[in-house]
């Protein structure tokens, strides 16, 4: 049944997410401008009406789709406004803080700028990047408390509402193992990150065995500290790399990935994608979540291409035309399905079930 008021309130809140994420941005970069302009090489093509316009309204659209899929049962409406208060009135002013150094090391190209206790070795060479220009990139405790906030208003608040399109695909996928108990059910998420993903797979999927897998010890702790914060059982936890996962053939039965390939180079995605395959069971199924692509809609090119010039992005230019489709089919994927939301692109790729 439909609640007006609760459909409302929502509404509100979202519009409230945008509303401060927008104003943040501008006067961000009005303040920079005057204190610290960003290099001739880091200014970003003007984007015509059309465009602006076009991503208004999807955001507007997966707003209506986050509050359909709570409506109808996928998670909580609860989930909706799950928002880490706490984190976000004390590290504000530190995300505000934090941009004069961000705009110093993008102009210089400080690429790879660590603090002097961040141990980088024995990580792959790709991952050793100040990714968005961030502090430490993904090595220190300081990034990991910044980085949701971060994303929330890079996002114009609708990054959660991105994460959570891959529950509904996700919950039908482990729907096909019904003949086991809701806890015999398990998941995985790589590059789990803060494990914002994982809390709102935990609302979807209350009783089944959560696993999150990610390189960084600093993001893990966050996550663990997030994780632990909400009833029921805690997620396994793990340090790992997704192209060697610290997992035995055949154990999950949905693998989701959120914000991950963009920032992998070509044979580290392929790679990924193979051991994802490799760990998932017949009739589970992978639900990738990542940035639009050029390769299908091309009209948002422009904007595409903003992004790598106003954020360290080393891999991006590639992965908007990469055909993600190929990989997965080429791994042994099966009925892959595309959906977009917003500034995202979903692929929803089944294991073939093995024939009786």
């Amino acid at each position: 049944m439909s609640d007006p008021v609760t459909q409302f309130t929502y509404q509100a809140f979202q519009q409230g997410k945008s509303i401060f994420s927008v104003a943040h941005k501008t006067l961000s970069n009005r303040l920079l401008q005057a204190i610290a302009p960003p290099s001739p090489e880091r200014k970003p093509q003007p984007l015509n009406p059309e465009i602006l316009d076009k991503m208004r309204v999807s955001l507007e659209e997966i707003y209506e789709t986050d509050w359909r899929d709570a409506e109808e049962g996928v998670y909580p409406t609860s989930t909706l406004f799950d928002t880490p208060w706490a984190d976000v009135f004390l590290y504000y002013p530190l995300v505000c803080l934090e941009l004069p150094r961000i705009q110093d090391r993008a102009n210089n190209k400080r690429y790879q700028d660590f603090s002097p206790d961040i141990d980088t070795e024995g990580y792959p060479s790709y991952y050793v990047q100040n990714f968005h220009h961030q502090t430490d990139g993904y090595f220190s405790d300081w990034s990991a408390n910044l980085y949701d906030l971060q994303v929330e208003i890079l996002f114009n608040g609708g990054a959660d509402a991105m994460r959570r399109r891959v529950l509904a695909p996700l919950k039908a996928g482990v729907g096909a193992f019904d003949s086991l108990s809701p806890k015999q059910v398990r998941v995985l998420d790589v590059a789990c990150g803060t494990g914002r993903t994982l809390k709102f797979i935990r609302a979807a999927l209350p009783k089944a065995s959560l696993y999150g897998v990610d390189l960084s010890p600093a993001y893990l702790r966050k996550a663990n500290q997030l994780l632990s914060e909400i009833p029921g059982e805690l997620p396994q936890l793990l340090r790992g790399n997704v192209e060697a996962l610290p997992y035995q053939d055949n154990y999950f039965h949905g693998i989701t990935s959120v914000f991950l390939f963009h920032e992998l180079p070509p044979q580290a995605r392929q790679n990924a994608i193979a051991e994802c395959f490799r760990v998932l069971q017949p009739g589970g199924v992978f639900v990738i979540c990542d940035s639009i692509q050029a390769i299908d809609s091309p009209e948002l090119r422009p904007m595409m291409e903003n992004f790598p010039v106003m954020f360290h992005e080393p891999y991006y230019r590639h992965y908007i035309t990469d055909n993600l489709s190929d990989r997965l089919e080429s791994e042994g994927f099966r009925d892959i399905e595309i959906q977009h939301h917003f500034a995202s692109k979903y692929w929803i790729a089944r294991k073939p079930a093995v024939e009786a």
